[in-house]
């Protein structure tokens, strides 16, 4: 009988992460946010004064100490929430705190228009004061954002509104984290194994083929049959966020990257798609099949070869791949795992997937939901990162530019998976090791290469259906993804009628334009990580120089600190042309054995 998850009390706690260097019980954590609305209160006093370097000076070191508070409030609630999503006194500590971060926002609305309604003259003399030195990068940034700026009116309408924007997403998590069940199925061997969110994926990596397909068929019954709520919280969300966009006259989230990069990451993966195609063919004949489903697209090629890892291996492995960035990276690496940084295994109820979270005021952390494969390994990797990246951050730099933006994001995380990959590759000479080590490789670039760039077509098309006015209802969205599939998996792909349901899955379409971040951040990783290995220590020194600026430069800038300029389509093309060359290595390795 397959294993069935247990309890988070049943764990053993030093696999769990340690909350309390935020707070030490869920009592101070309430005795905090009690305290909280005082202080958000006290930020009134300074509207109609921002008329001055010295005023505004001290409104930003006084919003900026609120905001800390109020961050490691979300962050130890989120965190609560997110290891057993069932917990209702959880569910209320994150509600209640998503509470106070809309007031917050609404109690802050009038500081924006305020600042920027001052005469043009007066804004540039303010921005090079000494007074506002520590904040000259924030107040640039406030004044590109002018255009797209409201009155003080408008914007504290539009803020107040913004848990009502925010229902959607709330509803889709609900439904999709705590609500949503699956039947269990029989594997090959006639056993039942459990299916769940966050296994969902582990099973599709399995080499029992009955199993794959029964979890497939499962998993995506539910998902049909919650199609049209989804489909409606989806619409309400891009309605949402359109509706803003156009309030503020803009069609994206600024992040100070111009709209050209997504389009030229579209049209760049669409002139590569041959390539994708290639490995789609090379998968079908790898896996003997006469026909190709969506169960088949995470199985391992080497089939015949079970890799697993115990955690204690995987941390060792992170450790060595890591080695190339240094002796002090690696001593983070040490401090995440010998003070529970990691909350390593699932358990029921527990949040799926992966993330860094953590605040200013706190250690990074990581939730993982292990479960012994080399995708999981890959993934403390991948987090890792993440954690060392905000680590580097917060050391580096002070609250108003710790926190780095989402374009460059995932850069730290996918240089560390692709360091352990390479260093699997370099240290392996079993032929039949190293087909399993090039397919997780391959399958890292189709994952957040091309499927992240299908993403990013679906959201574009989907935002610029609800701007032309048409309906964005189950119908719509489940035949706008198929098409997509269709286009980027290529005519050896069986289209299994479950597949046009799979959008409803992916949690990030509720951020609005962050899914195509993941590819360009792959791309540039490929860049780095290249460089790193080549054992380039001008590149080495760019790189870990670019670990240290958080937020305090705009993005495309940062990248060009670390030697990568994705203004231009080169990156991604470079990453396109090596993933081509990864898998002629694999035919290659193939004809070899043959």
């Amino acid at each position: 009988m397959a294993e069935i998850l247990k309890e988070r009390s049943e764990l053993d706690p030093q696999f769990q992460w340690d909350l309390t260097p935020m707070y030490e019980s869920d009592a101070a954590w309430e005795a905090a946010l009690e305290s909280l609305d005082a202080d958000i209160e006290s930020l009134s006093a300074f509207a109609g004064k921002l008329s001055d370097a010295v005023t505004i000076g001290a409104y930003l070191d006084a919003s900026t100490e609120v905001s800390r508070k109020l961050e490691r409030l979300y962050c130890y609630a989120s965190q609560r929430h997110d290891e057993d999503t069932r917990d209702n006194a959880a569910q209320s500590m994150y509600a209640r705190v998503g509470s106070k971060y809309v007031k917050m926002v609404t109690a802050l609305s009038f500081a924006q228009p305020e600042i920027l309604s001052l005469p043009e003259d007066k804004l540039a003399a303010i921005v090079n004061d000494p007074a506002v030195a520590e904040y000259k990068f924030n107040l640039e940034d406030l004044l590109r954002s002018k255009p797209h700026t409201l009155t003080k009116a408008e914007e504290k309408l539009l803020a107040s509104f913004g848990e009502v924007m925010s229902a959607p997403s709330e509803i889709y998590h609900n439904l999709e984290d705590a609500d949503m069940v699956f039947d269990a199925v029989k594997n090959g061997e006639g056993e039942t194994v459990e299916v769940t969110g966050s296994n969902f994926v582990p099973l599709e990596m399995s080499t029992d083929r009955t199993l794959r397909e029964n979890a497939f068929h499962s998993y995506y019954k539910s998902y049909r049959q919650h199609i049209n709520t989804m489909a409606a919280t989806y619409a309400g969300a891009v309605k949402a966020a359109t509706a803003e966009a156009a309030a503020r006259a803009m069609s994206m989230a600024g992040e100070n990257v111009p709209v050209e990069v997504y389009d030229n990451l579209v049209a760049t993966v669409r002139k590569h798609m041959p390539a994708m195609h290639r490995y789609v063919r090379l998968r079908k004949k790898m896996l003997g099949v006469d026909a190709l489903h969506f169960y088949d697209v995470y199985a391992p090629l080497v089939g015949d070869l079970k890799k697993t890892y115990s955690y204690e291996t995987a941390q060792q492995m992170v450790l060595k791949a890591v080695a190339p960035l240094g002796e002090d990276y690696q001593e983070t690496v040490r401090k995440a795992y010998a003070e529970r940084w990691i909350d390593v295994y699932p358990n029921r109820g527990k949040r799926g997937g992966a993330y860094s979270g953590g605040c200013y005021d706190s250690n990074p952390y990581i939730l993982l939901n292990f479960s012994g494969t080399l995708d999981s390994v890959s993934t403390l990797a991948h987090e890792m990162g993440h954690t060392i990246h905000s680590w580097r951050s917060r050391q580096h730099q002070p609250p108003q530019y710790a926190d780095y933006t989402l374009f460059v994001a995932e850069v730290a995380s996918t240089v560390n998976e692709n360091l352990l990959i390479e260093q699997l590759l370099q240290n392996e000479n079993d032929p039949q090791t190293r087909l399993y080590l090039l397919n997780q490789y391959l399958e890292n670039f189709k994952g957040t290469v091309y499927r992240q760039t299908m993403f990013a077509e679906f959201e574009r098309e989907a935002h610029a259906m609800v701007e032309r006015g048409e309906a964005l209802n189950a119908a719509a969205l489940n035949e706008l993804y198929k098409r997509l599939v269709m286009d980027y998996f290529g005519e050896d792909m069986v289209i299994d009628e479950e597949i046009q349901y799979e959008w409803a899955r992916i949690p990030h379409f509720y951020r609005p334009f962050y899914v195509y971040k993941y590819a360009t951040s792959f791309c540039a990783a490929v860049t780095l990580s290249r460089g790193i290995l080549n054992g380039d220590k001008e590149k080495l020194a760019a790189y870990r120089r670019f670990l240290t600026l958080g937020g305090s430069m705009a993005p495309i800038e940062e990248l060009k600190v670390a030697g990568v300029d994705m203004s231009t389509p080169k990156p991604v093309c470079d990453a396109l042309d090596y993933f081509a060359e990864l898998v002629m290595q694999y035919q290659n390795l193939l004809s070899e054995e043959g």
